[in-house]
């Protein structure tokens, strides 16, 4: 995705030219995620006396960027649920019982994108299929693209997105304790990815 390689999987760049804009190039490009930088954060109220937080790391998945019609790129993400961290690890360990994510029978998270639209120079609105705890739900990522040109260390193209959504956790059967502890999750996502071996 540089000013002559991109116009937007779902985000936006810092190179010369609209990120999100069509330019006149080929096909898609492959991208596969970095997990040592792609995550995903998230938080909810708690009774009204705080906000807590957590994280997952490791996500791996491909992103096929068309540089010609943005529109018809996709994404596909997923993480093992027991790459959860919540700083206690009692309420790891709750989380990963059937009382919430059900790690023992639905090991990862997984999002598909199902469409594509591009609102600005630097920004789209990815849709697709989540699925976590065995159940799958339409969400929308606000997605914004950092950046795309050469890696310095690594000396390979590379690409970075930042996205938000929220989530509700009765849609996916984990409401326990709501609407005490916050249904509405929120979540926010930051992604490397690297073009892939030709």
């Amino acid at each position: 995705m540089t000013s002559r390689l991109l116009a937007a999987l779902a985000l936006a760049t810092s190179l010369t030219g609209p990120v999100f804009s069509s330019q006149a190039l080929a096909e898609s490009v492959d991208y596969t995620l970095d997990p040592s930088h792609s995550q995903v954060v998230y938080n909810y109220n708690h009774l009204g006396f705080s906000t807590t937080y957590g994280l997952f790391g490791g996500l791996t998945g491909e992103i096929a960027f068309d540089a010609e019609d943005p529109a018809a790129s996709s994404v596909e993400v997923s993480f093992p649920v027991t790459n959860l961290l919540t700083g206690w690890a009692e309420r790891d360990a709750h989380f990963l019982t059937a009382d919430f994510f059900g790690a023992e029978e639905n090991a990862d998270v997984t999002f598909k994108s199902t469409s594509i639209e591009v609102t600005g120079e630097k920004t789209a609105n990815i849709t697709g299929d989540l699925t976590i705890n065995g159940i799958t739900k339409p969400v929308v990522l606000a997605t914004t693209m950092n950046q795309m040109g050469m890696h310095p260390m690594a000396n390979q193209e590379w690409m970075g997105f930042d996205a938000t959504t929220v989530v509700k956790r009765t849609d996916f059967d984990m409401g326990m304790f709501a609407p005490y502890v916050g249904d509405e999750v929120n979540v926010f996502i930051s992604i490397e990815a690297m073009k892939a071996a030709e």
